[in-house]
């Protein structure tokens, strides 16, 4: 069958497509790009991070499948939780506190994720998803740009805790490693061909699980082998909203961001006569409205569910007075017959921790202040954690499909909103879609600015510009595949993060 990729990297793309080319459906490529992505870009992510898969098959309903990253301490008494972290301030993206180290991992999920979607979805066995993976981390793989970026910021609060994480990034001298230059994570091929023949458990009971629990603890965290061995991905409902001939599947709560992007859409379809016809001034004012919701509400990560409720309950009744008052990699892919997948994963900023002889670099999604205000303690243990990510699938009544989705903390939700709005509701190019200016209300404090993109003379009453030139990393990185009724197949990457596409003919 025709399937089409599109991921962070141009050597995520192949690596998809090599599992295409062998039979894979979309599912397969998309975990197998996934995995590659994950495993190639030091900084932005790891295999002990946590994420979420989307997938829409053609012959039934869509279905997210949650791989987040859930709160350790299963066993542990009380007063051991909350312990082991380390604030830092990271000079990246404007510079943001984040906190670090043993007390700031949580219980990994993407794993988990990926071998659920696999056994449910997929076409091949699991072990075959990982051979290109392997082959690319045996012959090591050119150090991206974009990790390069953040790395320059990160690598000594953060990356300097484990020895065979400084070595791989640093050269003999202790300089970080240019761009390009070659990487050589020590021990991760080994750790990859475990999972790959062992299945997904061997991650979380297996030695592996047991090396990882036990490092975290030793360092004085609070993952335990119990939180690994008990951690199971959950299979949601999807919130689908209608948009043009369009129906739109993304990821519902306890993750903020399907919930923020369903809000927006819903928004931006809706007849809401005190909202703005002009597209630009429309966008900012549904951001103004949601963002500046969610921004009121920061707080105790244990309330934010209840926080989503409201909003989506209010978005519904029209009631839009009650709104007034690096670290991710996406894959998307689909194939002729109309399956669609779209994994988004995360380590966060990382804890910087890689436990000896695994190769994995440990998330900090624990640490994450703006997600968790109160850091590490957070929720209690085993529940999931918040996030921003939104893999998201949307499928018309002609038979097409989209899969989408994008790296970029708090604008993955606006990224993936012009986007759809572009592509969707403006009839665009996939490409040109992605490509566009795009803007994204931010705050500081209760003060709204807004970043953008060079997009001409802003609308009249927009909040303080803070301008970035075309095309920057700050808005995300957008990775798109659709397939139309023909078996047609087409993918397209964000430039802004040097994304990579393929296409494979059936």
């Amino acid at each position: 069958m025709n399937v089409a990729v599109a991921s962070s990297s141009q050597l995520a793309a192949d690596v998809g497509a090599a599992v295409a080319g062998r039979g894979g459906n979309a599912v397969d490529t998309a975990i197998a790009a996934a995995l590659a992505s994950m495993n190639t870009e030091p900084g932005v992510c790891g295999l002990g991070g946590g994420g979420f898969v989307t997938v829409w098959p053609a012959d039934g309903p869509a279905v997210v499948i949650d791989g987040y990253a859930a709160a350790p301490g299963l066993g542990l008494p009380g007063d051991r939780l909350g312990t082991g972290g380390v604030e830092v301030f990271v000079q990246y993206g404007g510079g943001v506190r984040t906190v670090v180290g043993p007390g700031s991992v949580a219980t990994p999920g993407a794993v988990a994720a990926l071998g659920a979607a696999s056994d449910r979805f997929g076409a091949l066995p699991w072990i075959a998803l990982f051979e290109p993976v392997i082959e690319a981390i045996e012959d090591g793989f050119p150090l991206p740009d974009a990790c390069h970026q953040y790395l320059e910021a990160s690598a000594d609060c953060v990356f300097g805790q484990d020895r065979d994480g400084w070595d791989c990034l640093h050269d003999e001298h202790g300089h970080l490693k240019p761009p390009g230059a070659t990487i050589r994570v020590p021990h991760l091929a080994d750790s990859l061909r475990r999972v790959a023949q062992r299945g997904a458990r061997e991650f979380y009971s297996g030695e592996l699980g047991h090396r990882i629990a036990d490092h975290v603890q030793a360092r004085g965290g609070t993952l335990t082998r119990r939180d690994m061995a008990e951690y199971r991905p959950q299979l949601r409902d999807p919130l689908v909203t209608p948009v043009n001939r369009w129906q739109v599947a993304t990821n519902p709560s306890p993750a903020l961001g399907g919930v923020i992007l369903t809000a927006m859409l819903t928004l931006m379809v809706g007849e809401y006569p005190s909202l703005p016809s002009d597209p630009v001034a429309r966008q900012i004012a549904v951001q103004k409205l949601v963002l500046g919701y969610r921004n009121r509400q920061r707080g105790d990560s244990r309330t934010v569910e209840g926080e989503l409720v409201r909003l989506m309950a209010s978005v519904d009744r029209q009631d839009l007075h009650f709104l007034e008052s690096p670290s991710t990699v996406q894959t998307s892919a689909v194939d002729g017959t109309g399956l669609g997948c779209s994994i988004t994963l995360s380590t966060g900023y990382s804890s910087g921790l890689m436990p000896a002889g695994t190769g994995i670099w440990l998330n900090n999604c624990l640490g994450e202040l703006e997600l968790i205000p109160e850091a590490i303690t957070g929720p209690a243990p085993g529940a999931r954690l918040p996030s921003n990510m939104a893999p998201t699938i949307a499928r018309n009544g002609r038979g097409s499909t989209l899969a989408i989705g994008s790296p970029g903390a708090d604008r993955i939700t606006t990224a993936l909103l012009q986007v759809l709005d572009q592509h969707l509701l403006q009839g665009r190019s996939l490409a040109e879609s992605i490509s566009a200016p795009r803007v994204h209300l931010e705050y500081e404090g209760d003060s709204p600015r807004l970043a953008h993109e060079p997009i001409g003379a802003l609308p009249a009453g927009a909040p303080a510009p803070r301008p970035f030139g075309a095309h920057s990393m700050y808005f995300g990185g957008v990775a798109a595949a659709r397939a139309d009724r023909d078996g047609q197949v087409q993918a397209a990457a964000d430039p802004r993060r040097a994304g990579g596409t393929r296409v494979v003919a059936a």
